[in-house]
């Protein structure tokens, strides 16, 4: 007997238009930019019923790594600098770093896993993601679990 996970990652894009809305409604109401959930329903073109229903349900996934260990695999090669790129990467967006473990390099490459506590992110954890990727000399960077 096989059991249905709980929780799913969906690609925004395969999404009800209900879930996103309620998302930015959520948004609004975090920043202050409105004061109460009527003005924020209003706002994103929903009722308050509707935000009710899915407020507990829907959230974007930088919330649900905010304050959590999130563990990240790194292909980079196999070059002088790489990895202090990726750990100044990892600094400059707030994340402190807990572990690194290092492959040796086979073929011109090496695998990195880095436990990060992603609490201190002055961005959301795609942005770190976005700019590790960026750095000279990364082949590949993903999220293995937070």
């Amino acid at each position: 007997m096989s059991t249905q996970p709980k929780y799913f990652i969906v690609d925004t894009q395969a999404l009800p238009d209900i879930f996103l809305k309620v998302v930015e409604a959520k948004r609004l109401l975090d920043t202050g930019e409105v004061r109460t959930v009527n003005q924020a329903a209003n706002l994103v073109g929903i009722s308050r019923s509707a935000f009710y229903k899915y407020k507990d349900m829907v959230r974007p996934f930088h919330d649900m790594l905010s304050g959590r260990i999130v563990n990240f695999q790194i292909l980079m090669k196999n070059e002088p600098g790489v990895l202090s790129a990726v750990l100044n990467a990892f600094a400059q967006c707030g994340a402190n770093i807990l572990t690194i473990n290092q492959s040796i390099p086979a073929g011109g490459s090496a695998l990195v896993h880095i436990g990060a506590e992603t609490s201190g992110l002055k961005m959301p954890v795609e942005g770190l993601l976005e700019r590790s990727q960026s750095v000279n000399g990364v082949v590949r960077c993903e999220i293995l679990a937070g």
